[in-house]
């Protein structure tokens, strides 16, 4: 049997005359984690703890000793650093998630080096060409590799960047403009992301991954949504507002599809806060307060029934 859950076997359990032991031996083969499985995830998990404690400790050593260190040590300290774990992890006898947590402390590393080359220079740069840096220069790591946690550090260097450059170059853009390239930029993301997943085409995408995307379109969306309520953005607000609508239409598809109550709940939620905003813009008054108290622990307690009959429903099916 591959791939077979607790709740298979509970329902095997009930419609067949299962004894309890065969049960307790179906579990232990199919459900829970053997020694094997143990040794590996603890070796993952301290060579992940080791690198983290690793990179802290060396953004640690040039914050304390960056009055005594001369700048080509500072320079030299860090580039050989970065050569160093990129050697290491080029090396054949270690294993590709070996490879990928070591390389993706090489590409903090980078930053680093980045951080050191301005502080000793003072080349005036803005902020945001530090991380745009950062991000092109781990670009091809980021694609070798195929490494969740990677990726999503390439994603959130990708949004500082634009952020950064907003508000240190482009000071003029709308900010409603700013919030819908934001929102494009980590929807198309998560699309790209669920379309692979689904098709087969990479299988190591781990649905945190996508979960942290999609919660990040979703507090994206929100505050956009805000924007366009209690702002005059006559040039995005219906772009704006069409994008959104179809993503969430597309989310709530998906999530039904799935089976995964995370979308149905963060898209639920957003539409609340929206809606929220809505009513106190018509006013903010004792009495629309009151209401919209009132709405808020209505529409939240029949999201949270609705998701509960689902999660049973999916059940039953299964």
């Amino acid at each position: 049997m591959k791939n077979i859950q607790r709740e298979d076997l509970k329902i095997i359990s009930l419609h067949s005359n299962m004894s309890e032991a065969e049960f307790e031996r179906l579990l232990k083969d199919n459900v829970y984690n053997d020694k094997e499985m143990w040794q590996k995830f603890l070796r993952l998990f301290f060579i992940t703890l080791g690198v983290g404690f690793t990179t802290a400790g060396i953004l640690f050593f040039f914050a304390y000793n960056w009055a005594d260190l001369h700048k080509f040590a500072k320079i030299g300290l860090t580039e050989v650093l970065v050569i160093a774990t990129t050697i290491v992890a080029l090396l054949p006898k270690i294993n590709q998630n070996t490879r990928n947590i070591i390389l993706t402390g090489a590409s903090f590393l980078v930053g680093v080096l980045f951080a050191v080359f301005g502080q000793i220079y003072q080349t005036g740069a803005n902020a945001y060409d530090f991380f745009l840096a950062w991000t092109l220069f781990i670009a091809l790591w980021v694609a070798v590799s195929n490494f969740a946690p990677l990726w999503l550090l390439f994603i959130v260097l990708i949004n500082t960047t634009f952020i950064l450059y907003t508000q240190q170059v482009a000071k003029d853009w709308d900010e409603l403009l700013i919030a819908t390239l934001l929102f494009c930029i980590n929807a198309i993301a998560l699309i790209c992301a669920l379309l692979l997943k689904n098709q087969k085409k990479i299988s190591a995408i781990p649905i945190w991954f996508t979960h942290i995307l999609a919660l990040s379109c979703a507090v994206i969306g929100t505050m956009g949504m805000i924007i366009v309520i209690y702002d005059n953005h006559e040039g995005f607000s219906i772009l704006f507002t069409m994008l959104v609508l179809t993503t969430y239409a597309l989310g709530i598809w998906h999530g039904l599809n799935s089976k995964s109550a995370f979308y149905l709940s963060i898209i639920s939620f957003s539409i609340i806060s929206i809606m929220t905003s809505v009513f106190i813009n018509f006013s903010n008054d004792g009495g629309m307060f009151l209401f919209v108290s009132l709405f808020v622990i209505g529409s939240v307690t029949a999201v949270i029934m609705t998701l509960i009959n689902l999660q049973k429903k999916w059940k039953n099916e299964n």
